[in-house]
């Protein structure tokens, strides 16, 4: 008798272990920041942390990642000196992890690091600031990021800074102002990519049309599936073959679940109206425990993601999508993606839809290293003509 076939999700496993995941976006330095002060010692990711993390070393090997954006995300309320040292916290938070756990996790910086990681069984850990207030506006404090490790800007996170829009603030500078405009050069001649998540449609056409390398998007999914201002448009996506850059879709349940959207808009509002502060935690836990007995909340999950990367396909084309989850950055997830070894369940999902093998590798990792060496070459030819911007914001928007 022969042996059964494999099911989807352990096909998915075997492809994972040839094609290890690259994710766009990991908020675990901030969760590590929040939960215990960066000890690392007292949540150590070598020990099972479902309890409170969505990360831990485990979980990551179970899921198929080989390779890892950390994002080293400060919140908007922190700004100028505050917001650059507490930036230079969360590096160092990456870089103490990767010298605690030097057989599962290597730092990387380029594109055949990330390879030569992968190889080797590693987990590549690469960095991401998420939101230019972390820069300050000083192209000087950019560069020294990068010198640290860093190869990614999200240009806002919910707020706007004052060279760019946010999605999710009101217009000011509808795109980018002269100062931003030099920020995305700069990054262009230094090597560090372009992260257009968390920016306005406005911000996210005019930082193409400026941009001289692949731009990404760490962490957004598409808006003609759900209607949510952190997602991207469908004009943008078909932009993105002539840009060379990536969309990696996320999971968080919001951004992929109009229902599930609709559902938090009426849950803010019923909040509201009873008048309860969004700050009183123990008000708005038990508030909502009772509004979601009576109003249940839709879930998503993989296969919603997996609508998202089917439309993202069919209008940017398969050499421009990437994975980027959010984990540890949110409070849900779908249920099926509920922590870093859930990635399986959405290649299963992919597979029975009929994607083939090449277009996994592809999504997988393929497309984000390929985006990486790209930015690297730019640099390479940009810093032969070109010196380090010395511009400011004063100068530039006066």
């Amino acid at each position: 008798m022969s042996d059964a076939e494999p099911t989807s999700v352990e096909r998915a496993r075997a492809l994972l272990a040839r094609h290890p995941v690259l994710d766009g976006h990991n908020d675990l330095p901030w969760a590590l920041r929040k939960h215990r002060a960066y000890d690392l010692e007292r949540l150590d990711i070598a020990q099972d942390q479902s309890a409170s993390l969505h990360t831990d070393l485990a979980r990551l090997r179970a899921g198929g990642v080989g390779g890892q954006f950390w994002s080293v995300y400060v919140e908007a309320e922190l700004q100028g000196d505050r917001a650059v040292a507490a930036t230079l916290e969360q590096i160092d938070c990456v870089l103490r992890l990767v010298e605690r756990h030097p057989d599962r996790l290597r730092l990387a910086g380029t594109a055949a690091e990330v390879r030569a990681a992968m190889a080797d069984g590693h987990i590549a850990s690469l960095m991401g600031a998420e939101g230019g207030h972390s820069i300050a506006c000083s192209l000087a404090t950019l560069r020294a990021f990068h010198a640290r490790g860093v190869r990614y800007l999200t240009l806002t996170h919910n707020d706007n800074v004052p060279w760019a829009d946010s999605a999710t603030d009101e217009p000011a500078a509808h795109g980018l102002t002269r100062f931003g405009e030099e920020v995305v050069r700069e990054m262009n001649r230094i090597g560090m990519l372009v992260d257009l998540s968390h920016v306005s449609a406005d911000t996210m056409r005019h930082a193409m049309r400026v941009s001289r390398a692949p731009v990404i998007f760490s962490h957004s999914s598409s808006r003609a599936l759900c209607d949510h201002p952190r997602n991207i448009p469908d004009d943008v996506l078909a932009a993105l073959p002539a840009n060379g850059g990536v969309a990696m879709a996320t999971f968080v349940p919001t951004f992929v679940r109009q229902e599930t959207r609709d559902w938090l808009r009426d849950y803010e509002a019923a909040l509201g109206a009873a008048g309860i502060d969004a700050d009183d935690g123990e008000r708005v836990r038990a508030f909502r425990a009772e509004h979601e007995a009576e109003h249940p909340c839709p879930r998503a999950t993989a296969a919603t993601v997996a609508d998202h990367l089917d439309h993202m396909r069919e209008v940017a084309g398969i050499d421009h999508l990437g994975i980027g989850g959010d984990f540890d950055g949110v409070v849900s997830t779908p249920e099926d993606l509920a922590d870093v070894a859930g990635y399986p369940n959405l290649f299963a999902e992919l597979i029975d839809r009929g994607w083939s093998e090449e277009d996994l590798a592809k999504l997988a990792h393929r497309n984000a290293i390929r985006v990486l060496g790209d930015a690297e070459r730019v640099a390479d030819r940009l810093r032969a003509t070109e010196r380090p911007s010395v511009a400011t914001i004063e100068d530039l928007d006066g």
